[in-house]
């Protein structure tokens, strides 16, 4: 049998203030209420009884004197309760509340040569009293109860507005919105008084900046690094197509072209991390965009088209992030490696040995291969001009085994 689970609104910080302040105001509504009730009580009773006696003071005289007894006055009454009757009896004084014709009443008893004189005092008007301010206690500790949850409902959202706030720039901030800041009013003097939530938010936006500043700076490192390398490498190209044909050369030469293609891949990383990037869109047809990256990669690989659609997207930018996929599942898995269009969703898959753990889990790492060739930046190009043009890429392992990247183009 499966645990019952409460629902989720039940863990929020509102509904456990809301539940913790109508335990309290409860609890001490009960608590006055029940004190309140206790002394009028018996400070009602006392009045009665003290009526009552004093008027079974008179009703005595009135039997010693042998005068008849005064109105409500009886000797050995049929309503008088047992235990009064009793206690007269045995030769002493008592008073109780009970009904008598269908009204309470507050009898007082004493003995008479042997029986129960009795006199009865309405208690009525006593009871409603009684009654009447046990229904004002409830009714006040139902206004107090719904104003106090009402003030602290008020007071307690004003606070958890400004924690999804904080959480939401920190969401922001997680999917690389780095301009994300909370800007809680209470930070922008020094001299105010902070609370908790301010002081979480102004740690929150310390961070963000902070940590803008280092990427911003590594970017531009990466950026001038890789333009101050373009020009060399653009001259030992140049002179390398003068050496004379040998194996020397053709090594110089591949090297050369490694370092001038790795060169340009940290260029164009470091404009995706500049999120500069202008998205020219166009309407083309999946199926043949698809036919034409295979054959601009020169690879052997086999294009299925289950369902062909067309997309508005920028054809540079996918044509990159497929060539990418293609030249990684032909480099680091095995062949036959299949392209396959189902509408706006293109997948390529390898039948090697799967990509790497560490990439399924968070995607591809700069300057990280799992299979010890490359760099990483193949598909961190692809992860990066799939999110310029609004497409989603997931990288999965494939049953049966091998890798399989999914993209998802945008209208999906």
């Amino acid at each position: 049998m499966r645990p019952l689970r409460l629902p989720s609104w039940t863990a929020t910080l509102t509904w456990k203030s809301a539940c913790f302040i109508v335990v309290m105001c409860c609890s001490l509504a009960a608590v006055l209420g029940a004190l309140v009730h206790v002394e009028v009580t018996r400070q009602t009773v006392a009045t009665a009884r003290e009526k009552a006696l004093g008027k079974l003071l008179e009703v005595s005289r009135a039997y010693e004197a042998g005068e008849p007894l005064p109105r409500g006055s009886w000797l050995d009454p049929v309503g008088l309760p047992p235990e009064l009757r009793a206690l007269a009896v045995s030769g002493r004084r008592g008073t109780l509340v009970a009904d008598h014709r269908g009204r309470p009443t507050m009898w007082a008893a004493g003995p008479a040569d042997g029986r129960a004189l009795a006199t009865a005092v309405d208690y009525g008007q006593s009871a409603q009293t009684i009654s009447g301010l046990d229904n004002a206690i409830i009714g006040s500790s139902l206004l107090a109860i719904g104003g106090t949850l009402l003030m602290g409902a008020f007071a307690v959202t004003r606070v958890t507005r400004r924690l999804h706030l904080t959480a939401a720039v920190a969401r922001r901030i997680t999917q690389g919105d780095l301009d994300a800041r909370v800007n809680d009013p209470r930070t922008r003097t020094p001299a105010q008084h902070q609370d908790e939530v301010a002081t979480v938010a102004a740690a929150l936006d310390t961070m963000a900046g902070s940590l803008q500043s280092k990427l911003e700076s590594e970017r531009r490192f990466t950026a001038d690094v890789a333009h101050e390398l373009r020009t060399p490498l653009t001259g030992l190209q140049a002179a390398s197509e003068l050496l004379p044909e040998s194996r020397p050369t053709e090594l110089v030469r591949e090297r050369v072209r490694t370092m001038r293609q790795l060169t340009e891949d940290l260029l164009e990383i470091s404009r995706l991390d500049s999120g500069s990037e202008v998205v020219e869109s166009d309407l083309h047809q999946l199926g043949r965009l698809v036919r034409r990256v295979v054959r601009a990669s020169g690879t052997d690989t086999e294009v299925v088209v289950v369902r062909d659609a067309h997309v508005e997207t920028d054809r540079r930018r996918l044509e990159r992030v497929l060539g990418n996929l293609v030249t990684n599942a032909h480099k680091h898995g095995r062949a036959p490696v299949v392209l396959t269009v189902d509408g706006p969703v293109v997948t390529v898959r390898d039948h090697g040995d799967g990509f790497p753990a560490y990439l399924v889990a968070h995607g591809p790492q700069r300057f990280r291969s799992g299979g010890g060739k490359g760099h990483g930046l193949g598909l961190t190009i692809a992860v990066g001009q799939a999110g310029v043009i609004g497409a989603r890429l997931e990288f999965l392992e494939a049953e049966g085994g091998g890798g399989l990247a999914v993209l998802t183009l945008p209208g999906s």
